[in-house]
């Protein structure tokens, strides 16, 4: 989709940012092209047993292979990070709490399964219980910056102090079809390429040495702006890794989460693919040899982004828009997690929700993600805790009924740990 002539000449503005950009991105298309081909062949035979799986209580003794593992997938299911019985119960909390409050509003409209909650009980404790946190804080470390001057530079940021990020949760019903999360990306859609400090996260890709690429380096990501048009359900804040607890048993083919398992593979040629037309048909075979695309700075087409809402959608890649992917091969399903198990991704991974759920029970998950402590991070919370104070919406979401009329609401209270308080801005954070 064009998106206007000022994206054409953003286009040109990164070319003439970097030497001879055109010949080193060429380079690196044709053999970006070649490492799609072999890993998403692999991605493909093994499927969902490609996702690491690892035990909360291991975290500490895992082996620099299975950590590297989990950095190169940008995804991760963390067994038994809270008890069993007590997320499930979770659940039950939370259906009562709907059924208490009809007027409650969800996705679909006529019969809400994802619902515009932010402060229930159940999900304030679950944000404050200490082994999530603690899991948040690992994935975290998982970021570095890239040396210790680089370091230096930036104050008040710290990985090891988790914050947290209100969002929804999911109850949904076996044998009901979902359309409303294909393949994309979170947390930035044009601005990956629109804001200078955002797009500095990619700056090997854009230089060619794409092999350089890191998606774990902290710098350029703690001042990024990933919401220039305030669109709602963007987030502002930065998440190094998004997530999920799960209040049920889920398995694959019962509306799990899916992901493209490889965030270095998908964020190289997804920076990239703006820049290169397909001569081919995109579902022809010969679309992996590079000889087959052309370097292309003439339209103002942003593959998988397209307007929405006074800002953005996407990215959303499609087999149409990034054949290389091979998506109808490799999105595949997370392996089954029981109640109190959490999966994470990066916040670059491609991800969505199966369409069909095959189960007769609830695929029932809360939304917490991984938020470490930033100078950007904390001006949120500290907007967030008034929203909580006052029973709104937090600011990134859409607008709409306050809560604080609604019974079993929860206060602070009801925030279960000091890390909890620390996390929701309600108690300061310390060094000593």
């Amino acid at each position: 989709m064009q998106l206007g002539p000022k994206f054409a000449e953003l286009k040109a503005t990164i070319a003439s940012s970097y030497p001879n950009f055109e010949a080193n991105v060429t380079n690196a298309w044709a053999e970006i092209l070649a490492e799609s081909d072999k890993t998403t062949k692999t991605i493909k035979e093994q499927g969902t047993e490609y996702v690491p799986q690892v035990s909360f209580t291991d975290l500490p003794n895992l082996s620099e292979d299975e950590i590297e593992k989990i950095r190169r997938r940008g995804t991760v299911v963390i067994k038994d990070v809270v008890d069993d019985k007590q997320a499930a119960a979770w659940k039950d909390e939370l259906k009562q709490f709907i059924q208490t409050n009809p007027s409650v509003q969800g996705v679909p409209a006529d019969d809400p399964q994802f619902f515009e909650l932010y402060w229930t009980k159940p999900q304030v404790e679950a944000r404050s219980h200490p082994n999530l946190l603690a899991a948040t804080v690992w994935l975290s470390n998982l970021y570095h910056f890239q040396d210790k001057e680089s370091a230096s530079k930036f104050e008040g940021v710290n990985v090891n102090v988790p914050l947290t990020y209100a969002d929804r949760f999911r109850i949904r019903r076996g044998g009901f079809p979902w359309a409303f999360h294909p393949p994309h990306v979170d947390g930035g859609t044009i601005e990956r390429w629109e804001d200078p400090t955002f797009r500095g996260c990619f700056r090997e890709i854009f230089s060619g040495n794409w092999r350089a690429h890191d998606p774990y380096e902290l710098e350029a990501r703690l001042n990024a702006r990933s919401s220039l048009y305030g669109r709602p359900n963007q987030s502002s804040i930065f998440r190094t890794f998004q997530g999920w607890l799960a209040m049920s048993e889920i398995a694959p083919t019962q509306g799990t989460l899916k992901v493209f398992p490889d965030v270095f593979l998908s964020n190289v040629y997804t920076i990239l693919r703006p820049f290169f037309t397909p001569l081919v048909p995109v579902d022809s075979s010969e679309i992996f040899d590079p000889k087959n695309w052309k370097f292309d700075l003439s339209t103002s087409e942003f593959h998988g982004i397209s307007p929405r809402d006074g800002g953005f959608l996407g990215p959303r890649p499609t087999p149409e828009s990034h054949p290389n992917m091979r998506l109808e091969d490799t999105m595949v399903s997370v392996p089954k997690v029981k109640p109190g198990d959490a999966v994470f991704w990066h916040c670059d991974v491609v991800h969505a929700v199966e369409s069909e759920h095959t189960g007769t029970g609830d695929s029932a998950v809360m939304y917490i993600p991984a938020v470490p402590l930033t100078p950007q991070n904390l001006q949120y919370v500290q907007s967030q805790k008034e929203s909580f104070l006052k029973g709104q919406r937090p600011s990134d979401f859409p607008k709409g009924p306050d809560e604080s009329g609604f019974v079993g609401v929860a206060g602070g209270a009801d925030i279960t740990s000091k890390e909890g308080l620390i996390a929701m801005g309600l108690e300061s954070y310390s060094k000593n």
